[in-house]
């Protein structure tokens, strides 16, 4: 019987990194050790170009289930540990030849130990040579049912049947810090997961109008974030009061532009917190044309109040895209909660689809606004979320 008790990982974009290699794999093999550190048992190990996980009796599928969520990963495998000889590679193929019910293979063989005393193409030959004798099995080197893995390294070789695909992407947190806007609904949750697989560690800031937000809308975001957190440890949210600002700007400009000048607040906001905590972009869920404060027309107007770049990672997406994306994270059920945040309790009727930049100064000049930024900076209260295994039981 075949054993598999170590996991092989393999990268992806890291391997076109150069000189900054070194420090993506670090961060990629601190990641992985993050991600399984529940997991009692397991014994870690990192080469130039590989990430070796031993399970020791580990439940391989709770691994996997893990392993899938680390980005940076671009593929992995449970492989069984043998000898780097000839006896013991030719048996743990053959082992996994006799348990399939396949009917054709391939071998396919990289030798990373370059003073193994044979090549590639012959490790194949004589490893097909042997299951051919001893199965029924049929070599089919274009379209194979099954193919056979094996890797010599300098003193053992793994050798597995499966590759399951990794989730891509860079280490969280290798390209440095974003602060993202997060609301309580679909989108901007599925934004933080799209930075984070871009290597970027992700800070958040929800803007909150109680009384007319309730207690219940703030505890959904702080949900959100501790799901999303999962990906790269923890993530902090600085919670914003926006109710006086939120009134000043119904009194002054009333309907029509009362969304675009709420969101160039909440991007100045966002802007001071991002240059507090040292985020070097702003992140957003938006994606163009979805509603009226996301024509291109309204991004330019809300984008010209800051000076940071600002990082849309949805901004081609349509809503069904987006929602996929949601459910496959674990989202969606909790977006969809009925809880209202700040932007749909005051959402205007005719809200305009072509503001302008002169016309929001306008409204703006009519009312002394900065200085209820500053309070609502000093004001702010931050909360650390994380994950929690027992959330995917809410879900």
């Amino acid at each position: 019987m075949v054993n598999y008790d170590t996991v092989l990982i393999r990268f992806g974009e890291l391997s076109t990194k150069g000189k900054n290699r070194k420090d993506f794999i670090g961060r990629l093999y601190s990641n992985v050790k993050y991600m399984l550190r529940n997991i009692e048992g397991l014994e870690f190990r990192k080469t130039y170009d590989r990430i070796y996980v031993r399970l020791n009796g580990a439940d391989p599928e709770i691994v996997r289930e893990k392993l899938q969520k680390v980005f940076g990963i671009s593929s992995f495998s449970f492989t069984e540990r043998v000898d780097s000889n000839m006896e013991a590679i030719t048996g743990a193929c053959l082992r996994i030849a006799e348990e399939t019910d396949k009917k054709t293979f391939k071998m396919i063989t990289r030798r990373h130990d370059k003073s193994f005393p044979l090549r590639s193409d012959d490790i194949n030959r004589q490893c097909a040579a042997v299951i051919l004798k001893n199965t029924d099995l049929k070599v089919d080197v274009h379209e194979p049912e099954l193919s056979i893995r094996v890797e010599v390294q300098e003193n053992d070789t793994y050798i597995t049947s499966e590759k399951i695909k990794g989730a891509g992407g860079f280490p969280a947190g290798i390209n440095g810090k974003v602060l993202l806007m997060l609301s309580g609904g679909i989108d901007s949750p599925v934004a933080a997961y799209e930075l984070m697989k871009r290597g970027l560690r992700v800070e958040a800031v929800h803007f909150a109008s109680p009384p007319y937000t309730s207690e219940n809308a703030k505890q959904k975001v702080l949900d959100l974030a501790a799901m999303v957190s999962e990906y790269q440890g923890h993530l902090p949210v600085h919670l914003i009061n926006f109710t006086d600002i939120q009134l000043a700007i119904y009194k002054t400009a009333g309907d029509p532009y009362a969304v675009t000048l709420m969101r160039r607040m909440m991007f100045r906001l966002a802007q001071a917190v991002a240059e507090k905590y040292g985020c070097l972009a702003i992140g957003t869920g938006e994606s163009v044309g979805q509603v009226a404060s996301q024509t291109l027309e309204s991004i330019a107007c809300i984008n010209s109040v800051v000076t940071m770049p600002v990082l849309r990672p949805l901004i081609c997406m349509d809503k069904l895209e987006i929602i996929d994306i949601a459910k496959q994270i674990g989202t969606y059920e909790t977006s969809i909660l009925p809880f209202e945040d700040c932007c749909t309790i005051f959402d205007p009727k005719n809200p305009v689809t072509k503001p302008t930049t002169k016309k929001s100064e306008f409204f703006e000049a009519r009312f002394d606004w900065q200085p209820m930024l500053n309070k609502a900076l000093e004001e702010m209260q931050t909360v650390i979320t994380e994950y929690r295994e027992e959330q995917e039981e809410f879900l």
